[in-house]
């Protein structure tokens, strides 16, 4: 009989006398703290559940303490089930298992501090970035730019597309793009998908989709796993209605919130670390451009 494991503090246990086979038999019955039954957000869970050695938590919460031969124990649901601290400057919803940050903050434990001016921009807290009006770019929208429109590589409905010829992270590659007064490039419809995979496959025939800094071969786009909405979502805010995500994608492995095209998937969607060495695609919209002429 097991009565104690290695986290406990206290076991109480009681006895019972009952008749069996003609005799009296003594039957203990002991609980144990901490475990047991835990009351998360004024609710009782009851972990515990008859079955083999904790494959019948009743909790979705509950972890498994291990046996010393290393096969599961009993049921436990911690204090703190999401195992997750959301710092100085936020607070853990413990259903949920997400933060609500501070005002200042974001980031999913609410470790970024953001303050910035979007001079001629809109402020995208979620991301602590702006998104520049016409014409402008930079950090903070204050830099008045010009068109490069002898720079697209692509011109689809109107709207520009341009490869980067060097690699960076997903928000240095936001940063550039938004620099020379477009975004990371956003797809919309299967015929810009179709159009730019063709337009990388040919790259890629004439070895030019290949960088000495790229880590993967594959080119950012402006969409990123979006945590206080639980969704993906497009740099400009725009909600996900078309998706080209390659088979078994988006999967998460490596904790991937931000997503490429990958060239095995005949550069089909596929998300990834955003601290990834890619190649990107920057994008002026068409909209941005008929307005251009106006603004110089």
């Amino acid at each position: 009989m097991q009565l104690v494991w290695a986290t406990s503090s206290h076991v109480g246990c009681a006895s019972q006398l009952c008749l069996r086979d003609g005799g009296l038999w003594e039957i203990f019955v002991c609980a144990y703290y901490p475990g047991g039954n835990w009351e998360v957000n004024g609710k009782l869970v009851s972990p515990y559940k008859v079955g083999v050695s904790c494959s019948l938590c009743t909790s979705s919460m509950s972890g498994c303490f291990r046996l010393w031969d290393h096969v599961g124990g009993l049921c436990e649901v911690p204090k703190n089930p999401c195992r997750m601290s959301c710092g100085q400057h936020g607070h853990l919803n413990v259903s949920s298992c997400k933060c609500k940050c501070d005002v200042g903050f974001t980031g999913r434990f609410c470790q970024v501090r953001c303050s910035m001016q979007c001079v001629h921009g809109r402020f995208k807290e979620e991301e602590c970035s702006c998104l520049c009006d016409v014409g402008y770019g930079g950090a903070e929208c204050a830099e008045k730019v010009s068109f490069p429109l002898h720079s697209c590589d692509l011109v689809i409905d109107g709207a520009c597309y341009t490869v980067s010829s060097e690699a960076d992270s997903y928000y240095g590659a936001q940063s550039h793009c938004q620099s020379l007064g477009g975004i990371l490039a956003e797809i919309h419809s299967q015929k810009v998908q179709d159009i730019l995979a063709f337009y990388l496959s040919e790259l890629q025939a004439s070895n030019e989709v290949t960088h000495a800094d790229s880590e993967t071969g594959n080119f950012w786009i402006g969409l990123t796993y979006k945590f206080p909405k639980d969704s993906f979502r497009w740099d400009s805010g725009e909600l996900l209605q078309f998706s080209s995500f390659a088979f078994r994608q988006p999967d998460s492995q490596g904790f991937g919130n931000c997503v490429d095209l990958h060239p095995v998937s005949a550069f089909d969607w596929n998300d990834q670390r955003c601290k990834t060495q890619n190649r990107y695609i920057c994008q002026h919209a068409a909209e941005y451009i008929a307005l251009w002429g106006n603004i110089r």
